[in-house]
């Protein structure tokens, strides 16, 4: 690995951590207030799984954008990658603030699904510039998934 490639994919993953602190800074505001009143999915995991599972993911989604990033800001398709990348990250923070900041689950459901839609546009434009990294942020792309079926669920049931 050279020292481009560590640096990018370290800075890269530090922004996104700091994504994921904001997001638990939401989550505290209704975790206890709001989210423990709910009725919740067969398919709600324990609560102490969320931190882990989002910090793996964190981790594995700034690799993989420092892998693209190494390659070079310069080039149209890094750039449009990337871009790609930080609106996901945007979309990401809105869901935990909707859902868990301002408990609306029908909102937070329309940001999490357009995450989706994006991550799937970002994957493509990964791949062009380095494929691993594409693989990179497919448990990313299935742990949204998961998340639009447990906002629907949330949304539905409550």
């Amino acid at each position: 690995m050279n020292s481009k490639l560590l640096i990018r994919s370290v800075t890269a993953t530090a922004v996104c951590l700091v994504f994921g602190f904001l997001g638990i800074i939401a989550l505290q505001n209704g975790l206890d207030s709001w989210y423990a009143t709910l009725q919740k999915p067969w398919f709600t995991p324990p609560e102490f799984l969320f931190g882990p599972v989002w910090t793996i993911m964190y981790i594995l989604i700034g690799i993989s954008a420092g892998m693209v990033w190494s390659k070079g800001f310069y080039h149209k398709w890094v750039k449009t990658a990337l871009y790609h990348f930080g609106f996901i990250l945007l979309l990401n923070a809105f869901w935990f603030l909707f859902f868990f900041g301002l408990h609306e689950p029908m909102i937070a459901l329309i940001a999490i699904s357009a995450v989706f839609i994006f991550l799937l546009i970002t994957i493509k434009w990964f791949k062009i510039v380095n494929v691993i990294s594409a693989y990179l942020l497919i448990p990313y792309a299935v742990w949204v998934l998961y998340l639009i079926a447990f906002t629907f669920e949330f949304w539905r049931i409550n």
